[in-house]
């Protein structure tokens, strides 16, 4: 039977990921871990961790990050196809040729079913450029001419309800999730978007790098709407960034956009119209094809500007902006030609990558998320490379993490019994998901040709929402997944209060199961922790243990919480990666706290394992120091200016040179590495934020 698979509303993910490739060259090389011969031989170095990584002229309290790592970052040289690369790409990159060989194996196979036909298919299809080349941007005029054929406000809102479906863009949006206060049912949340540059503040801040981008945006879009032979493209690319720029004006910032207290705004189908005016809400919801007898507006007053700029702007404008996405969006389907000048801005200019990434590679990334035929390959992949040992060893980690934050909250002296019996219940309530779904997704009547790329991705696309739609009224499907088995990363889903890590992450550097037990834990096990963290941050601490967004705290509990997270979002705050360019404690808050109590758990979690005994001493590297060092190694990164500064605009993490740098936080690092005071790094122990 085919199983739902809509939208998740919200997912914590660990990291968000870019695409990079590891340099062939052996002086420029990230180690990348190859599977151990020996049985019984952690795959990095002797116990587990790269000690040839470590910079030792760096003292650990001046700058862990160099410390642990130093020597690599002063080596690697960033390949000319990447924006980062770190320890996630290293494992992501080992991932993408595993899947690599499955669908080379398809390829020569004599018989295959359905679902492994699609995969060789749509692979071939993507492959296809000879294809792609002669067919230019023919494949996408159906699209182009739908939007020509825009003639009022109600055609044009028809355009917008089938965004996602045609890959474009628009200003309101609406997705399938769950009801937060009910996660039980399905529920439509409408917001705003409509932005072609990474975040409000590439249009609205007036300093020379902010309007360099956006000079050459408006000579990239005017690139972009030549291939559709638009007339006065340059007046009508300055048009669109005018356009965007009003949208950007009345967009939320990104930290305010993550709080769930004011992202929650429930109404009736009924009420929409009256009060949300002037925009006609039945041609947009009857695009999308549900039937929404309730839904969520996340941004109330964005929404009503944005109604208001759909009104005042003239339609010509709003034809050429949504054109100029329509060719943009789908780029990467469409002739070399059109993908190289979309490359040349988003790839080159924004992100600071000199070529674009393998065709293959690309194409491996199109096929493996939740919304193409991820799980397809996916199965295939369990099979091939994930034991069933590492899921029960991972399900044990899983099991001690929990422990260990159970006993925490016991001890927390900041918070009350009653909020406490509400923290264990959600505690015990944790959902563990570990490698792969217990039920596989299937695609029954999905059709993808070896010869038309732009057609197999609407297809897919077509599919799932038919899917979705089919779904709207039955009850969540709390089985599904948020990730494939193949991606390198890991997620909470606070609506179904479930922690989740896919097969692809269950690899050295973050967990190997030959490695020292301090290793695993300071990796894998702060991993979990991070993740278990999240149900526990400013705004995951929001719903309870069924997933209920509702408020289980004392008012006397929640705002020692609260003092506690203003402290980390300010310390955070004070890292300035680029000059002028600093963290943003606040829109990063939530990951910080999952990095920081992720690691209290985690090292609390390996104190228990060792029942009272000293850990040895391997290699000249206590057990304390192999778990902190572990921990710094995952976030091992180094990343262009370009990338940096989007991390830093538009992302919810620091960057991995800072998430290094939780230990500061931890009694436990200081003892370690001789940290007092006077190094950089140190903290006055009032000063260490010590949440859970």
């Amino acid at each position: 039977m085919k199983k739902s698979l809509l939208a998740v509303s919200v997912l914590s993910a660990l990291v968000t990921l870019t695409g990079c490739e590891k340099s062939t060259t052996a002086q420029n090389a990230e180690p990348v871990a190859q599977q151990a011969e020996v049985k019984g031989q952690a795959e990095l170095g002797s116990f587990g961790v790269d000690l040839s990584a470590r910079n030792e002229q760096v003292k650990p309290g001046d700058d862990f990050f160099m410390y642990a790592s130093g020597t690599w970052y002063d080596n690697f040289e960033m390949p000319a196809d990447k924006t980062r690369y770190g320890a996630f790409d290293s494992l992501r990159e080992r991932s993408e040729k595993q899947v690599k060989e499955i669908i080379d194996s398809l390829a020569t196979a004599k018989e295959l079913n359905a679902e492994e036909q699609m995969v060789a298919d749509f692979y071939a299809s993507y492959m296809d450029t000879e294809t792609l080349n002669a067919k230019g941007i023919k494949p996408i005029q159906p699209i182009l001419d739908k939007i020509a054929a825009v003639d009022s406000v109600t055609s044009l809102t028809k355009v917008f309800g089938s965004a996602w479906l045609d890959s474009t863009t628009a200003p309101i949006y609406g997705y399938m999730g769950s009801n937060r206060v009910n996660p039980d049912e399905y529920q439509m949340t409408v917001g705003v978007g409509g932005l072609g540059l990474p975040d409000r503040s590439y249009y609205l801040e007036e300093s020379d790098r902010f309007k360099d981008i956006r000079d050459a945006y408006v000579k990239h879009i005017a690139q972009m709407l030549s291939f559709a032979n638009v007339e006065n493209a340059d007046q009508k690319a300055q048009a669109i960034l005018e356009l965007e720029t009003k949208i950007a004006e009345i967009q939320w910032p990104r930290e305010k956009r993550r709080n769930r207290d004011l992202t929650l705004n429930q109404l009736e189908r009924e009420d929409l119209n009256k009060e949300y005016p002037g925009f006609d809400w039945d041609v947009f919801i009857a695009e999308s094809g549900y039937k929404v007898p309730h839904l969520n507006v996340s941004q109330p007053q964005p929404v009503k500007d944005a109604i208001e700029i759909i009104n005042n702007e003239p339609l010509n404008v709003w034809k050429d902006y949504l054109t100029y996405h329509a060719i943009s969006n789908n780029s990467g389907a469409l002739s070399e030609e059109i993908y190289a000048a979309n490359f040349e801005f988003f790839g080159k200019k924004l992100s600071g990558q000199q070529e674009p990434r393998p065709r293959w590679k690309r194409a491996v990334s199109a096929m493996s998320g939740t919304q193409s035929l991820g799980f397809a390959i996916g199965k295939i992949y369990v099979d091939r490379y994930f034991p069933e040992s590492s899921k029960t060893q991972m399900a044990e980690l899983v099991e001690n993490l929990r422990k260990a934050l159970s006993e925490r909250v016991d001890n927390l002296d900041w918070m009350g019994e009653a909020t406490k019996q509400e923290a264990q219940a959600k505690l015990k309530a944790f959902k563990p998901k570990i490698g792969y779904p217990d039920v596989w997704i299937t695609f029954d009547g999905l059709e993808i040709a070896e010869n038309d790329l732009v057609g197999n991705l609407r297809n897919i696309r077509q599919f799932f929402r038919e899917d979705s739609i089919a779904n709207e009224m039955k009850k969540t499907d709390r089985n599904r997944w948020g990730m494939t088995p193949q991606t390198v990363n890991a997620y909470y889903n606070p609506s179904f209060n479930e922690i989740a890590f896919p097969a692809a992450i269950l690899q050295p550097p973050f967990f190997d199961p030959n490695a020292d037990a301090a290793v695993n834990y300071g990796a894998i096990g702060a991993v979990i922790g991070h993740e278990m963290g999240h149900g526990f941050d400013d705004q995951g601490s929001k719903s309870d243990a069924e997933g209920v967004q509702r408020n289980w705290w004392t008012d006397q509990d929640r705002a020692a919480f609260e003092a506690k997270a203003d402290m980390l979002a300010d310390q955070y705050s004070q890292y300035e990666p680029l000059p002028g360019n600093f963290v943003n404690g606040r829109n990063s808050l939530g990951e910080n706290i999952g990095d920081v109590g992720g690691l209290a758990m985690a090292y609390h979690a390996y104190k228990l394992s060792l029942n009272g005994k000293e850990a040895p001493v391997i290699d000249g590297v206590t057990g304390d120091q192999r778990f902190f060092l572990a921990w710094a190694q995952v976030w091992r990164e180094k990343r262009t200016e370009q990338s940096m500064l989007q991390q830093l605009r538009a992302g919810t993490h620091a960057p991995g040179q800072f998430r290094a740098l939780a230990p500061r936080n931890h009694d436990a690092w200081y003892k370690a590495f001789d940290v007092k005071p006077g190094d950089a790094l140190y903290l006055p122990p009032e000063q260490r934020v010590r949440i859970w």
